[in-house]
C-alpha cells in the first residue's frame, strides 16, 4: 500500500487547507481499515487529526473538530482533509496514513512522505 498526498503549500491565515491524499495498493472501503490524517509542527511531536473509516465514517480530535473535515472519493480511492481559518499554528507536515484495525489493536502502518504546510501573511 502507497499513500501520496499534496496540497497547497502555503497559505494565509484565515484560508482553508485543504489535503487529498491518493492510495494505491489498497482500497479504501476494505474491511478494518481506517484513513487518517496526522500532522507534526516543527519541533513538536505528532497530533492525530481525524479519520475516516471504510464504512465513511468520521471522527476528529477534539480540540480541532471544529475546523476540521475528513471526506472521501471511492471512485478515485481518496481521501481528503480540509481545515479552514487556519493560523500560523497550523504551520506543520501533514501526513495521510492508514490505521489497521484488528479488535483492540490500532496500528498505523502506511504513511504518505507527508506534505508541509506553512500559514504566514
Amino acid at each position: 500500500v502507497q499513500l501520496q498526498e499534496w496540497g497547497p503549500g502555503l497559505l494565509k491565515p484565515s484560508q482553508t487547507l485543504s489535503l487529498t491524499c491518493a492510495v494505491y495498493g489498497g482500497s479504501i472501503t476494505t474491511s478494518g481499515d481506517y484513513w487518517a490524517w496526522i500532522r507534526q509542527p516543527p519541533g513538536k511531536g505528532l497530533e492525530w487529526m481525524g479519520l475516516i473509516s471504510y464504512e465513511g465514517k468520521t471522527h476528529y480530535s477534539p480540540s480541532i473538530k471544529s475546523r476540521t473535515s475528513v471526506s472521501r472519493d471511492t471512485s478515485k480511492n481518496q481521501f481528503s482533509l480540509h481545515l479552514s481559518s487556519v493560523t500560523p499554528e497550523d504551520t506543520a507536515v501533514y501526513y495521510c496514513v492508514r490505521a489497521n484495525v484488528a479488535g483492540a489493536l490500532v496500528v498505523y502502518d502506511y504513511w504518505g512522505q507527508g506534505t508541509q504546510v506553512t500559514v504566514s501573511s
